[in-house]
């Protein structure tokens, strides 16, 4: 029997609040787990009416990722089963190229991914849990326009295999999901720019771009007792998109 309910367990997704994060943290919370999801936004209902953005029933938390101090007090005392990182950022019009913003792309992307990894890593030891990074398609190509984006999410591969195999002995699974092009509104500037959609269209073998709710459901399988002897591994939802 399969079996993916999440019921009494607690899940923290960084960047929940909106766009594929959201759609994961709907995903789990809807297989019965206690979701927290964390924003840069000071209230949840700052994100009242925000595009791909549904917080109810989720548990709300400011937080950026780029502040140690803050990762380190983040839900202490709470019990964690399941960590999915899918806090991240990008600069669009070639920005990335600017020292200084290549730097805080790549300081949200990987290194306030690794701050949050060994932050649980104890709850997660204790609860024989599982890690869920979002890397990406860009993980593997090359995205000229976002330098910061593509090596950020090139080294959360490597972090992933990395920790899957320094924290295996602890029982911490860490594997994870690479989306291609996904309907969000961190990507809206691409798809409202109508050749550049119908380009990108052509070059995916399903015809479509994904949906939140699809990573969502990858991770879910992840993170769930059906992939209990996975770690390490990166799965690409991309519709085809890196078979050409």
């Amino acid at each position: 029997m399969i079996d993916l309910s999440m019921s009494g367990r607690t899940v923290v997704v960084t960047g929940g609040s909106a766009g594929i994060g959201n759609g994961i943290a709907r995903i789990f919370a809807a297989q019965g787990a206690a979701v927290h999801v964390t924003g840069t936004r000071a209230r949840a209902d700052e994100y009242d009416g925000v595009d791909g953005s549904d917080l109810d029933g989720l548990q709300y938390h400011r937080l950026d990722v780029t502040q140690a101090d803050d990762v380190r007090d983040f839900l202490v005392g709470t019990s964690v089963d399941v960590l999915v990182n899918s806090v991240g950022t990008v600069a669009y019009g070639r920005a990335e190229y600017d020292p200084a913003i290549f730097e805080r792309v790549v300081d949200v992307n990987l290194n306030g991914i690794m701050r949050c990894c060994v932050r649980f890593r104890p709850e997660l030891a204790a609860a024989g849990g599982a890690i869920v990074n979002v890397a990406s398609t860009s993980s593997f190509i090359a995205t000229p326009g976002q330098p910061a984006y593509s090596a950020s999410k090139g080294g959360l591969v490597t972090l992933t295999r990395s920790l899957a195999d320094a924290w295996a002995v602890e029982g911490i699974r860490v594997n994870a999901v690479a989306p291609g092009l996904v309907a969000t509104r961190l990507t809206r500037v691409s798809r409202e720019r109508e050749q550049v959609y119908e380009e990108s269209i052509r070059s995916i073998p399903l015809r479509r771009w994904g949906t939140p709710a699809e990573m969502g459901s990858v991770a879910l399988f992840l993170a769930s007792p059906l992939a209990s002897y996975i770690t390490g591994q990166v799965v690409v939802v991309d519709g085809g998109l890196t078979l050409r």
